[in-house]
């Protein structure tokens, strides 16, 4: 009862806890049969419409944050990101992918692979800390291509995120099997069980179904106490891999490292191919800028600082290997753990399992934490149902988003072996990175309503020579590695689309604290390393790639397309109608 016994009416919050038809399709296309055949009758207007429009900076910030409901809390700083760092990206990469491209392609110049790949990364890097400083918010790398290049290519980077969250994290668990059961000295496969199913999805992991479900838990509780977990895992890791450069270079010839280029710079480069996803997992760091307190501050020190740090330690991890033992000796399979046993040092094996062991422990802490937040911002927009956006009011984070990359991922690591799809998900991080750049220049070189016809259509045309010349390279290193006749035309082509950029168009757009140095050749070079490392994946990688694309457009035509559609159209008018309530309000 109000004063004067008037009732008081407040409105309730809503449970979290609901999973009712309009929690999962709210939009006016999904109301019934009738409305979606309309919808569907509607969609070359749409996809015209949906294609030509641009999110903004405000949009991102705060209107798509009230889908959520609730906010998640702002609880990390540099120390959390740094260690965020370290967890999510050194796995049992480095200690598998090193020895197997060292033999097979790269020999003892196996650490200018990881030289080159280091390269291309910090790149990658400098582009993602520019927008996550500008544009901090949960959805990383969709948020950002949203606002500069439009809810296409944001929906088909969406659905790449999607693909590597589920696949990667289902990989990286049954590597946890595998690695445990090395710890326990016994075969690989012997903690899983085996059935008659067929090869490739006989072998059962019930172990990689808990790992998975209790990184999840872990991740559901607190953004802060996964950091927490995190850093003492990481400490714990980097102490493994201490040890394992002093003890390599301890016992190091020199002469292991000759010959020291015996494939030539081909073999250097394909191993940097493979070897550059070792670097992968980073851009998880970008997605946790809306739970960061100084992301202006914070996030550089995080993300630059823990990048180069990592990039000097797979350096002298390399060389330590080759160097220790020779490089045609080196065991692809285990190649630390036989290179300590080949000096006499065969306990040290349970110390590198135990290293990757930890260090894949915090991929999928990490992951599971970052590929959530990409998630929820992904539902926010409603390209996917926007019941997965929801925040827990207590917990501050998005459980719906956590297990639906979990609940797939433990399906997946249960039943499939995954060889198939690890080549897919290396096409799709280097595609993502590509698009990074690519919306970067846009974002410093085109603003709407600032920029003439005339510049933009020639920042069109620059973009697309850079990105025609990378490809040209890139297909003539495939085709002739030793020759040079198609690089004195495709190399020239890239230098004077960038030098058009830097000298012919005006930059739009300064950023207000920290931003990429040397725009527009940094980037550039960023799209021009990435389409490079695409090419060098092969045909078979493309053709999946292909595939999954095409199955991506046609749920987009069928689902995602009206529903982003219908919330654009509901927040113009919202926004209309503030305005109108706005000029209506008496003068003060």
């Amino acid at each position: 009862m109000g004063l004067g016994g008037e009732t008081t009416n407040q409105v309730q919050p809503r449970s979290y806890w609901r999973w009712s038809k309009q929690d999962f399709f709210p939009e006016k296309s999904f109301e019934n049969w009738t409305s979606y055949r309309f919808a569907l009758s509607q969609t070359p207007t749409r996809f015209k419409d949906r294609l030509l429009s641009r999110s903004d900076d405000v949009n991102e910030l705060v209107e798509l944050r009230r889908q959520s409901e609730n906010n998640m809390k702002r609880c990390l700083n540099w120390w959390d990101l740094t260690w965020f760092g370290f967890g999510s990206v050194i796995g049992a990469g480095i200690f598998v992918l090193t020895g197997q491209e060292a033999h097979d392609h790269a020999g003892p110049a196996i650490v200018l692979s990881y030289v080159a790949s280091g390269i291309s990364a910090m790149l990658s890097v400098f582009c993602y800390t520019e927008f996550a400083i500008e544009i901090p918010v949960a959805g990383g790398s969709f948020a950002y291509l949203r606002v500069e290049l439009g809810d296409l290519a944001a929906f088909i980077t969406a659905g790449n995120i999607l693909l590597e969250s589920i696949v990667g994290s289902a990989a990286v668990a049954r590597a946890w099997t595998s690695y445990f059961t090395t710890l326990l000295d016994r075969h690989s496969n012997s903690l899983r069980i085996n059935t008659n199913l067929n090869d490739g999805f006989n072998l059962l992991d019930p172990i990689a179904v808990g790992v998975l479900a209790i990184s999840s838990m872990i991740a559901m509780t607190s953004a802060k106490r996964t950091s927490c977990i995190n850093w003492i895992a990481s400490a714990v890791n980097m102490v493994v891999i201490i040890f394992v450069i002093i003890a390599g270079f301890t016992h190091a010839k020199a002469s292991n490292l000759e010959p020291f280029l015996p494939n030539g710079a081909e073999g250097v480069f394909q191993a940097a191919a493979i070897v550059y996803f070792a670097y992968g997992g980073f851009d998880a760091i970008a997605t946790m800028a809306e739970e960061t307190k100084d992301p202006s501050r914070d996030i550089p020190l995080g993300l630059l600082g823990s990048m180069s740090m990592i990039t000097v330690i797979y350096c002298l991890m390399a060389l330590s290997l080759t160097m220790m033992q020779k490089y045609t000796e080196i065991d692809t399979n285990a190649a630390y753990s036989v290179a300590f046993q080949s000096v006499g040092m065969k306990w040290a094996k349970y110390l590198v399992a135990l290293g990757a062991l930890k260090g894949m422990t915090t991929v999928l802490l990490v992951g599971a934490l970052g590929q959530a937040r990409y998630t929820t911002h992904i539902a926010r927009a409603h390209m996917i149902p926007p019941w997965f956006a929801l925040v827990h009011p207590k917990t501050g984070t998005p459980i719906y988003a956590t297990l639906l990359i979990t609940i797939p991922s433990a399906i997946i690591a249960f039943f499939s072996s995954l060889d198939v799809l690890a080549s897919l998900l290396s096409v799709s991080t280097l595609f993502i990175f590509m698009m990074m750049a690519v919306a970067l220049l846009v974002r410093r070189y085109y603003a709407r309503g600032i920029t003439t016809r005339t510049n933009l259509f020639k920042l069109v045309i620059f973009l697309l020579i850079i990105i025609a010349s990378s490809i040209g390279t890139s297909i003539c290193w495939g085709l002739n590695p030793r020759g040079w006749v198609g690089y004195t035309i495709t190399i020239p082509f890239w230098f004077l689309g960038t030098l058009g950029i830097a000298v012919l168009l005006p930059q739009e757009r300064t950023p207000r604290v920290w931003g990429v140095p040397l725009v527009p050749w940094f980037p550039s070079l960023s799209i021009a390393m990435n389409l490079f490392l695409m090419g060098s994946l092969g045909a078979q990688t493309f053709i999946r790639f292909a595939i999954c694309t095409v199955v991506m457009l046609v749920y987009y035509v069928l689902f995602g397309l009206h529903a982003t559609y219908d919330m654009a159209k509901q927040m113009k008018t919202e926004s209309t109608k503030n305005q109108q309530d706005e000029e209506e309000k008496p003068s003060p």
